[in-house]
């Protein structure tokens, strides 16, 4: 099998583990289980979400910045109290989903109010491309292959998208995951087609 690129996400884990630990204990002493942090996660990406619909980009912007490491505190957390499951990850893989698809519909929103029609196609052909991504793999994977790989993952996206809201260059931001989302999802199809081929 084929080995997978670089894992950007898996690096940040790595790189940010103590700050993350260190918090999962602080929350683990106030009792807080892994699930109500990804949950706590998705209601405030929805409140980020309604900001930037409502045009308030530098806001939801800055709400996103402090939810999107709730992302990797869930898990943290679900390590240090033992409880880490199958069902903490998969709950915490469909709220990712919805975290992009609020947040970008916040977006569209915003583009559709503002009568910016380049804006909307970008940020549906992004919500595509991110969803393909995330299912490239889930598929890829239901089949027994890898489809762990591609240069623009959820962190990439995500990363971008906060970037845009704050320096108020939010048509570049969904621009560049429009087509960077898209290249990916299709290297996750090349990338099991490769898989098959040597089956």
């Amino acid at each position: 099998m084929p080995k997978p690129k670089f894992d950007f996400e898996a690096f940040l884990r790595r790189a940010f583990r103590q700050p993350l630990d260190a918090v999962a204990g602080f929350l683990m002493k106030l009792g807080i289980d892994p699930d109500s942090v990804t949950l706590f996660g998705l209601a405030g990406t929805i409140a980020a979400a309604c900001l930037v619909a409502s045009g308030r980009l530098l806001a939801g912007g800055a709400v996103m910045a402090v939810m999107a490491p709730l992302d990797a505190v869930d898990g943290a957390l679900a390590r240090k109290k033992g409880v880490a499951g199958k069902f903490g990850a998969f709950l915490d893989s469909v709220v990712d989903r919805y975290d992009e698809m609020f947040l970008l519909a916040g977006v569209l929103y915003h583009f559709q109010s503002q009568a910016n029609t380049l804006g909307v196609m970008l940020t549906y052909a992004a919500l595509c491309g991110s969803v393909l991504v995330s299912y490239t793999r889930a598929r890829a994977e239901g089949l027994g292959f890898s489809g762990k790989t591609g240069i623009f993952s959820r962190i990439e996206r995500t990363i971008v998208l906060i970037l845009g809201l704050l320096v108020n260059q939010l048509l570049v931001s969904v621009g560049i995951i429009a087509i960077l989302a898209n290249v990916t999802a299709f290297q996750r199809i090349f990338f099991v087609r490769k898989q098959a081929k040597q089956e």
